[in-house]
């Protein structure tokens, strides 16, 4: 008898993702082009290194969706322990743009955080499955998480990347209380957290070096980035010129003209605002339709996984998703501050991407497992088929 079959991977998931990506290609191409001939006399510089990112990206995704998500189990202890030697080890690299953050691989590069946002979600899912019902106890359920998210997220910060640290808090957060914390736990150690951070933060800014006086600079000119058009408040300031140019319909695919010159990094944070300025507020309210329908398909599976991993890790990276996608639309829209986080499938960056992929990899093999328990019972074995009698 041959072995059972795996179901299909959700189509609608998979569909969305592919648009995403090459949505995402298309407006790296559109929105670095220009840059790249200049910088680098090759307007393909910064799209060959993204497309490069895919394809690895890919490999990890048809990896993930192809073996059973319980099995990731086994390798979440040795990836843990292997990138924090990475966050450990990147902070004694040279600077870019004033953070460690980077290995750097030739004209490639690798971040560490980015691996280690999926990582930590995936730690915590196997921490919280193992334990059940001794997790609601705050000796051995919630005070391990908390060391071991603090621990990762203290190394972030040595870099410091203020951005990837938030994002990972808040899934952290999320996960643990879908998890089966006691909500009371919970309650009392934010409120210590928010105060002991609000008054280290401060502490930091205003007392800082020039670093973190930059850092206070963004908070403030989120305020009125015009007070400061031409320093703290510029790529704002040019953010929001972008969405202005483009209207209602936009000023067309590739015509727009903030990305030359005028807006830092259009390629990476502030892809959204190349976007608004090219296909306008009706491009960018499709494109954010189809973001929305793609969260709300995998969180969906995950919720309808019964085990409790599964579940756990399916919440957890589409969470990260929602988080990080709003931290940067919202900083690229003035609507909070700026901290400088991708747009994930869709910014200019290797790492990002090739996590996105492999985390769609751990969803889109949940929902195999799913079909495959939808499927009719005679479907998920084959029976043998009879012998033909020897003809005389």
């Amino acid at each position: 008898m041959n072995p059972p079959r795996r179901g299909t991977p959700d189509f609608l998931l998979l569909l969305l993702t592919f648009v995403l990506v090459c949505f995402g290609l298309v407006m790296v191409f559109s929105a670095s082009s220009m840059t790249s001939a200049y910088r680098w006399d090759d307007p393909w510089f910064f799209t060959r290194k993204q497309i490069f990112a895919v394809g690895v990206g890919t490999i990890g995704m048809l990896f993930c969706m192809n073996i059973h998500y319980t099995k990731l189990k086994k390798l979440v202890i040795p990836a843990f322990f292997f990138i924090v030697l990475g966050l450990i080890f990147v902070v004694f690299t040279s600077k870019a743009n004033g953070a460690s953050s980077w290995y750097s691989l030739g004209r490639y590069g690798i971040q560490p955080t980015e691996f280690a946002k999926l990582i930590v979600i995936l730690y915590l899912a196997s921490l919280i499955s193992n334990k059940e019902e001794k997790f609601r106890s705050f000796r051995k359920g919630l005070l391990p998480a908390i060391l071991i998210v603090g621990f990762v997220c203290s190394l972030i910060l040595l870099q410091p990347d203020f951005g990837s640290c938030m994002i990972l808090l808040a899934c952290s957060a999320i996960v643990i209380m879908v998890g089966g914390s006691n909500l009371k736990h919970i309650f009392y150690l934010g409120t210590i957290l928010t105060i002991f951070l609000g008054i280290a933060i401060l502490l930091y800014l205003l007392l800082g070096d020039t670093d973190s006086n930059f850092r206070l600079n963004r908070i403030t000119s989120f305020m009125d980035p015009f007070a400061d058009p031409q320093g703290s408040g510029l790529q704002v300031v040019q953010s929001l010129y972008a969405f202005g140019h483009g209207g209602l319909t936009g000023a067309g695919f590739g015509q727009g003209i903030q990305k030359l010159h005028y807006l830092p990094e259009a390629h990476n944070d502030f892809i959204f605002a190349i976007i608004g300025e090219e296909l306008g507020f009706i491009g960018s309210s499709l494109f954010l339709l189809i973001y929305l329908i793609f969260i709300w398909r995998g969180i969906l599976i995950a919720v309808r996984c019964p085990d409790m991993f599964g579940m756990l890790s399916g919440v957890g990276i589409m969470v990260m998703f929602a988080i990080q996608a709003f931290i940067n639309i919202g900083g690229v829209t003035n609507t909070i501050p700026l901290t400088g986080v991708t747009l994930p499938f869709i910014s200019a960056g290797g790492s990002s991407m090739m996590v996105s992929l492999i985390s769609m990899g751990v969803i889109l093999g949940i929902s195999r497992e799913q079909s495959y328990k939808e499927l009719p019972a005679s479907q998920k074995t084959q029976k043998p088929h009879k012998k033909r009698p020897l003809s005389t």
